[in-house]
């Protein structure tokens, strides 16, 4: 987390990681879809020829507090591909907030498991500890035959202390659920360790109202697996 006190800026960062092809772009584009104008910046997608994250992706929201102050998320991806490993490195930095995005498919289930323990390491290599950063699960691609079971992703779910979430993002299901269910951890985390909602004077529920409100209102939000 970074403040602005000059500009009465809040700025956290929560990052989007998983294997190649995975679906770490396909979420923004839905969040940048789904949510209301008035909250989004612009969209930055930096892809190859063929459809894939080169750098990475950033898609900045922010909402204005009765306060005065105004929070600034920025959303970044990272690219999937082996020889991109030392740019994940880097976008992991200052992360406040982790999204693993997993391939719904059961024969990708190594190479899941092989990116999530790349990205704990990453993180302790950016001195942030893996067992304190919020971070939740998305299952993509569930549309897709020869999926993981819902019996399946509950005994992960038992497994891990993350929450869980499904989605197919290329339709925007699950993507804005995963997003409030990262952002509820990120703040929990953040009021514990410096008393957010005290110094910032606002709370959780207003940063949400306002930009998941709409949506709110008509059902969209259900939730991760409980």
């Amino acid at each position: 987390m970074q403040f602005n006190s000059v500009n009465r800026e809040i700025t956290i960062k929560v990052v989007y990681y998983g294997p190649p092809m995975s679906g770490k772009t396909s979420n923004l584009h839905a969040i940048h879809m789904m949510l209301n104008d008035r909250n989004l910046g612009h969209l930055t997608v930096l892809d190859t020829s063929d459809d894939r994250t080169l750098f990475f992706d950033l898609l900045p929201i922010s909402s204005r507090l009765r306060s005065g102050n105004t929070i600034k998320l920025k959303l970044f991806t990272v690219p999937g591909q082996v020889i991109h490993a030392a740019t994940r490195r880097v976008v992991l930095s200052g992360a406040d907030g982790v999204v693993f995005v997993a391939d719904g498919q059961r024969t990708m289930g190594r190479l899941n498991n092989e990116f999530f323990r790349g990205m704990r390491r990453y993180l302790a290599d950016n001195q942030i500890d893996p067992d304190d950063t919020p971070t939740v699960i998305q299952f993509n691609k569930m549309d897709l035959p020869d999926v993981r079971s819902d019996e399946e992703i509950e005994q992960i779910r038992q497994r891990g202390v993350e929450p869980v979430f499904r989605a197919v993002a290329i339709r925007g299901e699950g993507v804005l659920e995963t997003l409030h269910g990262m952002l509820e951890l990120v703040f929990s985390h953040l009021n514990k360790r410096y008393d957010f909602n005290r110094k910032f004077e606002f709370s959780s529920e207003e940063f949400f109202g306002g930009l998941f409100g709409h949506l709110q209102s008509k059902g969209a939000l259900e939730g991760a697996e409980k």
